[in-house]
């Protein structure tokens, strides 16, 4: 007996599916402001969970008590720190940018002290100003108005301060939302997954979690540190625009370049300038701080995933390309979720254990 030929209707099916990508791209339209900054508080609430949930046994068992001290913990330590980096980014920024800028405003200096240098002092005075006037000032001429292009590339960014400060303050009220919701709010990422994909979907959302905590705190915290750190010694040692390098020491940071692309360039200028003192002060210092993140990055990762660097160098310079100040933070985020759930994906098969003469063979009778 055959069975009757179902009949669908084409155009209930054309207006449902038409209806219903455009409600997604009206919520889409509507939640676009908000987008950024629930992603940013979601990275930090994942990355805080556990210090959350200290606080509350600590505190009597009180969520709300938890969720006020970790806000007003996250204003203090994270927030406000940053905005006050970005605001004086942007107040102390135009004095670099029009010296890089402007052709005949850099000199070469003289090093005389070098001449006092025993053994070897003279020998380098003397290679040092053979160089300068075989083309050392035309080369710092030629590269100039490239450093000028680069420092105004990043205060352009730096300078969007009203955006920023506006997804800090959504960060802040996001995060408090989900710190006293997020028992449930998980469970309803985790009940979606399951919809999805079943006991899949469900692996997918841990193994998100972890890549997140993974950059919170072992790339995003130890940057954090070390240019932290690195800023008070070049404060300290009276390198100018102190901030404005202490900013670009943390973007190095993030993107697993480390500290010491702004710490040597430094220390070279002070002892450039005769400053030999402070200059082997910064020198000790930032042996310090260089090789900090060997000891404080392990011990962060291992709460979350090991993750490549190639991975973070992309995720860094493409969500500061892409979103600003706030895609040091995204960006990797996104590339480490996208790069964990992939991996988990492709190692459900095995891997390929013929011999790759035999895959040619094949091929060819194919």
């Amino acid at each position: 007996m055959t069975q009757p030929q179902r009949r669908y209707d084409l155009p209930t099916i054309i207006f449902g599916v038409l209806f219903i990508a455009i409600l997604i791209v009206a919520s889409f339209w509507v939640v676009q402001p908000f987008i950024l900054g629930f992603a940013w508080a979601s990275m930090v609430v994942i990355a805080t969970w556990p210090v959350l949930i200290k606080l509350q046994h600590l505190l009597w068992g009180r969520r709300s008590l938890a969720v006020l001290v970790m806000t007003v913990l996250l204003l203090l330590l994270f927030v406000l720190p940053i905005a006050l980096l970005v605001s004086s980014v942007v107040d102390n920024s135009a004095p670099i940018v029009a010296w890089v800028n402007a052709p005949g405003q850099f000199h070469v200096p003289q090093l005389e002290w070098l001449r006092s240098t025993p053994l070897i002092g003279q020998k380098l005075y003397n290679s040092y100003h053979l160089l300068v006037n075989t083309g050392g000032n035309a080369l710092i001429a030629k590269i100039q108005p490239y450093f000028g292009q680069t420092a105004t590339w990043f205060v352009a960014q730096a300078a969007h301060i009203g955006r920023f400060l506006m997804h800090c303050a959504l960060m802040l009220l996001f995060s408090a939302l989900l710190y006293a919701r997020g028992e449930q709010v998980g469970m309803a990422i985790r009940h979606f997954a399951v919809r999805l994909a079943s006991n899949r979907g469900d692996a997918a959302v841990l193994l998100a979690g972890q890549a997140i905590r993974a950059v919170a705190l072992g790339v995003v915290v130890t940057a954090l540190v070390q240019s932290i750190l690195g800023g008070i010694g070049l404060a300290v040692a009276g390198i100018p625009a102190a901030t404005l390098l202490s900013v670009l020491m943390f973007i190095f940071c993030v993107a697993q370049l480390g500290p010491l692309l702004v710490l040597i360039p430094a220390i070279i200028w002070l002892y450039w300038t005769g400053d030999t003192t402070w200059g082997t002060v910064l020198l000790v210092w930032s042996c310090v701080v260089g090789t900090l993140d060997n000891f404080l990055r392990p011990a962060l990762i291992r709460m979350g995933a090991d993750l490549p660097l190639i991975l973070i160098l992309s995720g860094v310079i493409g969500g500061l390309l892409s979103f600003g100040m706030i895609g040091l933070f995204i960006g990797p985020v996104v590339l480490a979720v996208s790069y964990r759930l992939l991996s988990a994906w492709i190692n459900e098969a095995p891997e390929p254990t013929a011999d790759l003469d035999e895959v040619a063979k094949d091929l060819e009778q194919q």
